[in-house]
């Protein structure tokens, strides 16, 4: 088995000469001070609780309406290129796993420029998704007639709090948590699968509708409204699968991430297909696309139609623990992001200190303090919230989604001259999955300019959000010199 680990020089290692090259090998020094105390069990779940998330839960009620029983062709190409994107990230991680992940990796390929722009993309995806998740949280208990009367920004602000308490603890805390979350949506996603199949098998009368195939072609068929709003919703589909690089980021918390890492990779692609495409052509057979809203859980929509008492509010209960199960996972890994940057200079030092648990609590906070914008924002705008993040969320997925994809290029492209060893876990196909990618990336971002509104204007954003990642730069490289020499005078 080749050794996924290569000398500082780039140097392939040899057998003989294993622990020099191990201990000269490319190190960043963000990993240092975490704890092991992610177990398989953890990371697995975390894979799992990374693809399932507010994207399926909530935003598939919205896209139906839209596109028609189609969208589910638009999860299944969205989550092939998921899958490349991770088993990219896998690779990545067996030749040198680090809590830094791609930014230590862009860091590795690309230098400090690269690193920089890989983490502030990740910021950008995750400060955002933070706010779309806190919203859903709160939209989810305007579901209970208890909490009607409470405004919309408080209970976003009463997610966030309970949160991140439970993350700044220790990582055990976090993982415990994650795993918890994604056991209950695995086990509500399996629940509605069978039922629902048992409906369709049945013929079962669903708010005034007989599953099957008639729900589909009595009403349009699969593209009721054309192809063209099933492809300009692929941009709202990738947010949807953002989060499946967790696993990569946890592997510096656990041991033997070279036994771990495959597994948890290779097993993403079948829950894709199980449980988005699944879920959505159930949804689809279940109920006439027009019946579906945004703003309401398409699960609870139709167990409400089913009239059986309590289902509803518990597949309410179900998707508001995956939108904090999202939010979880983001404070987790912008955290330790952000001090793999914080201790090469470019990102605040403030997010780089950590606790005595190992938890480097500066970056998480920074995050929530975004965190809270969005509860501003639900107190300003609590009907259109959701859908602004979620654009601006995606264009930070594409960006980081984009950075895995060229880091992964690259290395391969250091494997062709010899300087590396890929590992035996690799992505199948390089390079020509690597650039497919970056173009179905590149593609998604014309998709959110055809499609106007709030995705249009996300887009005319691009040049200001550049602008002030090349400011950030320019303010930034002072720092990551003066952290270059330190380390210099330090060996």
């Amino acid at each position: 088995m080749n050794d996924p680990l290569t000398t500082a020089t780039g140097a392939p290692p040899v057998a003989a000469a294993a622990p020099a090259a191990a201990a000269t090998a490319h190190v960043d020094a963000g990993d240092a001070g975490y704890h092991k105390d992610l177990k398989s069990r953890h990371v697995n779940m975390i894979a799992v609780g990374g693809a399932i998330g507010t994207g399926l839960f909530l935003g598939a009620g919205g896209r139906l309406q839209s596109a028609g029983p189609s969208l589910f062709i638009a999860y299944a190409v969205c989550g092939v290129f998921a899958f490349l994107v991770v088993r990219a990230l896998g690779e990545l991680v067996l030749h040198r796993p680090s809590s830094g992940a791609f930014v230590s990796y862009s860091r590795e390929f690309m230098g400090e420029r690269g690193a920089y722009t890989a983490g502030w993309l990740y910021f950008i995806n995750w400060a955002t998704t933070a706010v779309a998740d806190i919203t859903a949280v709160a939209t989810y208990a305007h579901f209970w007639s208890m909490f009607s009367d409470i405004p919309q920004w408080v209970l976003a602000l009463i997610a966030l709090a309970v949160v991140l308490t439970a993350n700044l603890i220790s990582v055990k805390y976090f993982g415990e948590m994650e795993f918890w979350f994604a056991v209950i949506k695995v086990s509500a996603l399996v629940l509605f699968l069978l039922v629902g199949l048992y409906l369709v098998i049945t013929q079962h009368d669903v708010g005034g509708h007989t599953p099957g195939l008639a729900t589909v072609t009595d009403h349009g068929g699969l593209f009721p409204h054309g192809w063209t709003p099933m492809l300009l919703l692929i941009q709202g589909v990738v947010f949807a699968y953002a989060g499946v690089e967790l696993c990569g980021i946890a592997a510096g918390e656990t041991e033997h991430p070279e036994k771990i890492i495959p597994k948890a990779v290779n097993s993403i692609m079948w829950r894709v297909g199980f449980f988005y495409v699944g879920s959505v052509v159930l949804l689809s057979l279940l109920l006439p696309s027009s019946v579906y809203a945004s703003g309401e859980s398409p699960f609870v929509t139709v167990f409400t139609k089913l009239g059986i008492p309590g289902a509803a509010d518990v597949m309410n209960l179900i998707v508001l623990t995956a939108a904090l199960s999202s939010l979880n996972s983001g404070l987790y890994s912008t955290g330790r992001i952000l001090r793999s940057m914080s201790l090469s200079g470019s990102a605040p030092r403030f997010t780089g200190v950590m606790n005595r648990g190992g938890v480097p609590y500066g970056g998480i906070l920074l995050t929530a303090g975004f965190g809270v914008l969005g509860v501003v924002l639900n107190y300003a705008m609590p009907g259109k919230a959701f859908e602004i993040v979620i654009n601006f969320a995606s264009f930070g997925i594409i960006g980081t989604w984009g950075m895995i994809m060229i880091c992964s290029l690259l290395f391969w492209k250091r494997a062709q001259d010899g300087t590396v060893t890929r590992p035996e876990y690799r992505l199948p196909w390089a390079p020509y999955t690597q650039v497919i990618t970056l173009v179905f990336l590149a593609s998604i971002v014309v998709l959110m300019w055809q499609d106007g509104g709030v995705s249009r204007t996300t887009v005319e954003c691009l040049p200001l959000v550049v602008g002030a990642l090349v400011g950030g730069w320019f303010v930034a490289r002072r720092n990551v010199s003066v952290q270059a020499g330190a380390d210099s005078a330090g060996q």
